[in-house]
């Protein structure tokens, strides 16, 4: 009789510690590799560790996949600075850190495997990892990096009538077809600055558009 899997420690908001690290690492190098289904055996195998453990960490392996999810998008800076009293340099050193690692983690190797497998496990039906993805990755970067735009709106630099509408425009601006073309096999040889070069242009293009016009 299969035993039933160890119930999981309650969720918490706090940092993975250095061991939980190392595994939420070893579940994405097993993504990149691809030589193997991401399953608990497969990930406890390349961690080193017992499915046990696995089980009380993260509940089950959509548990797991939240977990690594969330390791990789917290490598994207969003909204990590203090807002109030912002002025124009902070808005944009904001808005730039965000581009300029949003994009670093887009282009890795990691996060490319990732997005394949969400895809691929999406539209066979195998488990919601598109849906993880999308919660965990953009939405959660989204609801980090529109207080940011609204202390903007606030302090009189942006103008605009929803910060949903406007952080959709900065994300299009910053990621523009860089993620659909690695998405589907194009080489695209971007290095630490190409990146800074494009993030910078996307900040001014969109400090442009929504920039508050001076009475």
């Amino acid at each position: 009789m299969r035993a039933s899997p160890l119930k999981a420690e309650a969720p918490t908001t706090e940092a993975p510690s250095p061991r939980q690290q190392a595994v939420l690492d070893a579940a994405l190098a097993l993504m990149v590799d691809g030589g193997e289904p991401l399953t608990m055996d497969a990930v406890a195998r390349r961690a080193s560790c017992s499915k046990e453990t696995l089980y009380k960490w993260f509940g089950d392996r959509d548990g797991l996949l939240t977990a690594t999810v969330r390791w990789q998008a917290s490598r994207v800076h969003a909204g990590r600075y203090e807002v109030s009293d912002l002025d124009a340099v902070a808005l944009r050193e904001n808005l730039l850190d965000f581009a300029e690692s949003w994009l670093a983690v887009i282009c890795s190797r990691t996060s490319v495997a990732l997005n394949r497998i969400a895809i691929a496990e999406t539209g066979s039906r195998k488990s919601n990892l598109g849906g993880i993805v999308l919660a965990n990755g953009r939405f959660a970067i989204g609801e980090r990096v529109k207080p940011v735009l609204e202390a903007g709106r606030m302090a009189g630099l942006l103008a605009f009538d929803d910060s949903e509408a406007a952080f959709r425009t900065f994300f299009g601006l910053v990621g523009r077809d860089i993620q659909i073309r690695l998405l589907l096999g194009d080489a695209l040889d971007l290095d630490a600055a190409g990146i800074r070069s494009d993030a910078a242009r996307a900040v001014e293009q969109f400090l442009a558009l929504y920039r508050q016009a001076k009475p």
